[in-house]
């Protein structure tokens, strides 16, 4: 049995779009190609997909995952291989729940929401996230910037992702308490607050201009980077992404 491309995108979520990519670049080939051009799946595609959308989810690049999947032998192994991987990943969502609910908890003081909360740790916020990972787009357009950022990231000890979580929270907060006072986002105040985000992306990778915008729209688009930015404040995300514009268009261009 065999389903069209449009079948396996309205089946799996991935748009035609993304399927005729993976096709393009080797990961995810159609069983055969009809006279008229349509891509047709067959059931072995289907659970490569799946592998691949697994693997997507646990934050592995398009590379990473090929090399993967085209190494391994066993199916039935290779799925008890991501299973592992799933169960650390819930592992870390349910800290991430511990993290909102605590957050939420301490929300509960009567006050408006766009007033900022007062969070008795600060670095409890971000427990749980994973700052590492950025959108598919960065990982297809600046490869060498991206496995760049996984190296640097592997190499944290303990006691750094916990350092670089905090940091990362009092930057949020200090942007949160400018947008809620209506600081315009090129204001010199926000714009220096945005340099230390960029030096702070710089010992990870070094974003180019449009690298750096697509940083920052990935806190707007990715609903993780979205809900976690607003729990702070509602429209940090938004907030955040805008004074990235101006800071790569000033100084990165």
């Amino acid at each position: 049995m065999a389903w069209s491309i449009a079948e396996v995108a309205r089946m799996s979520g991935v748009t035609s779009r993304t399927l005729r990519h993976y096709d393009e670049i080797g990961l995810l080939p159609p069983a055969w190609v009809a006279g008229n051009g349509y891509r047709h799946y067959e059931e072995d595609d289907l659970l490569r997909l799946q592998q691949i959308l697994v693997l997507r989810e646990l934050g592995l690049g398009l590379a990473e995952i090929a090399e993967i999947l085209d190494r391994q032998t066993d199916r039935a192994e290779a799925l008890r291989a991501h299973y592992e991987r799933l169960l650390a990943e819930r592992d870390r969502l349910t800290t991430l729940a511990r993290t909102v609910a605590r957050t939420i908890a301490e929300l509960q003081d009567g006050r408006e929401v766009r007033e900022m909360p007062k969070i008795n740790k600060p670095e409890n916020l971000f427990e749980g996230f994973d700052f590492s990972e950025h959108d598919e787009e960065a990982r297809e357009r600046w490869p060498e910037q991206w496995e760049q950022s996984r190296a640097a990231v592997n190499g944290l000890s303990p006691d750094d992702v916990a350092r670089f979580q905090r940091e990362t929270t009092a930057q949020m907060i200090r942007m949160a308490e400018f947008m809620v006072a209506g600081t315009p986002v090129d204001a010199p105040v926000v714009q220096n607050q945005v340099e230390v985000h960029f030096h702070g992306v710089c010992r990870f990778w070094t974003p180019c201009a449009a690298a750096y915008k697509g940083l920052g729209q990935t806190y707007v688009d990715d609903p993780r980077f979205k809900a976690n930015l607003d729990k702070i404040s509602e429209g940090l995300a938004e907030y955040q992404r805008d004074a990235m514009v101006v800071y790569a268009d000033a100084r990165l261009s």
